[in-house]
């Protein structure tokens, strides 16, 4: 997703997805105080026909569900190229904690576990938000050899080519652009990304490292595993 004044003049838009009526009423009561345009769907058909219709800047989703789960429409989002950088809130069980963790994994931008409060899921809505559409002052671009990479517009090319990453990977990806050749611990990127580490594991890293050198092809190899400790991006 890129920045531009058109975005900074208008209301954000976010979708809620909840089979619990109580919880979708609740959710908007607290919103209408936000400056924010909500949609609604109580189930998974419904949510992706909105996502397609509305393209919404936000997605806040409940994993269990009739139909389709909120893991099967988080994938769906992520495998269209039209919706991939969709930022994903999951809503998860408190003693659901494979859920999250698969929730991250397949693409989730961060997670908020049930019973919730409002107020802390606003916040998390508006950092998810500010990540995404934080004002950038002048156009900053990294490139090494294959690989190019324009922070303003958020668009990653390899030989050229456009890659595309989901928001995530895009994060992790800037992570270690942060200090080129210096080593990240699994610990700093789980903070960085996702703002807290809670719940979170060094698989769900590792997995998304592996994604993300998948996508970037030659260029991936620029991606370093430092055995026991993180990784780096390679001078």
């Amino acid at each position: 997703m890129t920045d531009n004044p058109s975005q900074k003049s208008r209301r954000h838009s976010l979708l809620l997805v909840d089979d619990d009526p109580d919880i979708l009423g609740l959710l908007k009561s607290q919103l209408q105080y936000e400056p924010f345009e909500v949609f609604t769907a109580s189930e998974g058909e419904t949510a992706l026909t909105i996502v397609h219709s509305h393209k919404p800047d936000l997605v806040v989703l409940d994993i269990n569900m009739p139909g389709l789960s909120g893991l099967e429409i988080c994938r769906a989002l992520r495998a269209d190229k039209n919706t991939a950088d969709i930022p994903i809130i999951i809503l998860s069980g408190r003693s659901e904690e494979i859920d999250r963790v698969l929730g991250l994994e397949f693409g989730a931008d961060d997670y908020v576990t049930k019973p919730f409060h409002p107020p802390e899921l606003i916040l998390r809505i508006n950092n998810v938000l500010k990540r995404v559409y934080k004002k950038v002052g002048t156009t900053e671009v990294f490139s090494q050899g294959d690989l190019t990479v324009d922070f303003l517009k958020h668009e990653v090319t390899v030989k050229g080519q456009p890659i595309q990453l989901t928001l995530t990977e895009f994060k992790l990806l800037s992570s270690l652009l942060e200090s080129v050749g210096q080593v990240k611990t699994r610990e700093y990127l789980l903070e960085n990304i996702w703002d807290h580490g809670d719940g979170v594991f060094s698989r769900t890293i590792d997995t998304h490292i592996q994604r993300l050198r998948t996508k970037l092809k030659e260029a991936g190899r620029y991606i370093e595993t430092v055995r026991g400790v993180g990784y780096r991006f390679q001078e």
